[in-house]
């Protein structure tokens, strides 16, 4: 089955009633068509006026469509991966700051140099300049992995996700610009299961449904094709999309730590994610 739209709309819809309650967040997504062409998205923002009895309610409609990736996409695709996968370096060096080591090491340099120099000064300069240089190698950690992304899969996009039958690559787009990305293609580990790849959505659209929406659109793709599910993996450090798949039903099945050497060091877990098609769709 294709669908060419889908509408993303609010439960309770504009209609004289008493008392009518209205949840922005408690949102309906229509079955979305694994390859569909097209696929849009009304995001709903409801304002509720309640007058004499009468509920009257608005809707200021925000057109987000989900489709298919195209070539002149590319640009705006990496731009908004490298920009998704950016804003985690702040939070990857915060919990290199909580581990035990981290803190440890940089307790014992201010003690030995506090000790040994008799100054307030010399420790602190350092233990700034240790802060710095852990922040960069964190950074360079981020920055070398989206440059690996973006010399790999994301820089023949048509060939790695578009021309295999079960792999596929969609974009969000609002206002003619791309703000979301998902793509999926057979996991290696399992050939029962797709894996669920390189999902991001711009900070200024959050919020909307847009990710629930990208994550659908995927395990209905894996299960008109007949997978047994889809995996996917993230880090410690995403907390809000670890939220997000565990509320669409995905379930945590591994933790390991990234390969990585400065991974290792500062105990940088990654995470793996499955949702079981069979068990979900009944």
């Amino acid at each position: 089955m294709h669908i060419d739209t889908v509408n993303l709309s609010c439960k309770c819809h504009c209609k004289k009633a008493l008392n009518t309650s209205v949840n922005t967040d408690d949102l309906c997504i229509s079955s979305l068509a694994g390859c569909s062409p097209r696929v849009k998205v009304n995001c709903l923002e409801i304002l509720s006026y309640q007058d004499r009895g009468l509920s009257l309610c608005v809707s200021v409609m925000a057109e987000v469509q989900i489709r298919r990736y195209r070539e002149e996409d590319h640009e705006e695709v990496k731009e908004v991966f490298t920009l998704g996968m950016s804003e985690h370096i702040p939070s990857s060096c915060m919990h290199v700051l909580k581990q035990p080591l981290a803190q440890m090491f940089l307790g014992c340099v201010f003690c030995a140099l506090l000790t040994s120099s008799k100054s307030i000064l010399l420790p602190v300069l350092a233990v700034t300049l240790l802060l710095a240089t852990g922040r960069q190698s964190v950074s360079y950690m981020f920055t070398k992995y989206i440059q690996t992304c973006l010399e790999q899969d994301l820089s023949h996009i048509q060939q790695t996700y578009l021309d295999p039958a079960n792999a596929c690559f969609w974009v969000a787009e609002s206002q003619g610009r791309v703000v979301g990305t998902v793509s999926c293609l057979p996991a290696e580990k399992d050939q029962n299961f797709l894996e669920l790849k390189r999902m991001s959505v711009k900070k200024t659209h959050r919020g909307q449904g847009i990710a629930k929406a990208l994550c659908r659109i995927v395990s209905d793709f894996a299960f008109e094709r007949g997978f047994q599910g889809v995996l996917l993996h993230t880090s410690v450090v995403q907390r809000d999309a670890q939220k997000l798949y565990e509320h669409m039903g995905y379930q945590k099945v591994r933790e390991f730590i990234a390969p990585e050497a400065i991974a290792k060091l500062t105990n940088f877990t990654l995470m793996e994610y499955q949702l079981v098609l069979k068990q979900h769709h009944n």
